[in-house]
């Protein structure tokens, strides 16, 4: 594959990627993006008004700006760590690859 190829298969993954994010946000104007927590902790109340947890957070975040930005940092850090190790583990069967052919 050419060069001007990739090129063009990158854009067009990126548009597709960036419609695919802005599409909820322009079908579904008037939802509530809430999250699964706060749908979790309404259910079991109405289940069982009495009910007290477990365990307590370990800290309480001034805001929901804040605790978005610790859930965004989180998968940031994940998805990081993934592709770091996706791309040492090609990297080295690449390597291991190169040996095998020059050994012969």
């Amino acid at each position: 594959m050419n060069q001007s190829k990739k090129g063009l298969s990158n854009w067009l993954l990126l548009g597709g990627v960036l419609i695919l994010a802005a599409a909820p946000f322009i079908f579904a104007r008037n939802a509530e993006f809430a999250g699964a927590d706060d749908r979790a902790a309404k259910a079991v109340t109405e289940v069982q008004p009495g009910y007290q947890p477990w365990f307590q957070p370990l800290m309480n975040v001034p805001s929901c700006e804040v605790q978005t930005f610790l859930f965004a940092s989180q998968a940031a850090l994940g998805a990081g760590t993934l592709g770091f190790l996706i791309g040492l583990y090609k990297g080295r069967s690449e390597q291991s690859k190169k040996q095998n052919e020059n050994s012969d």
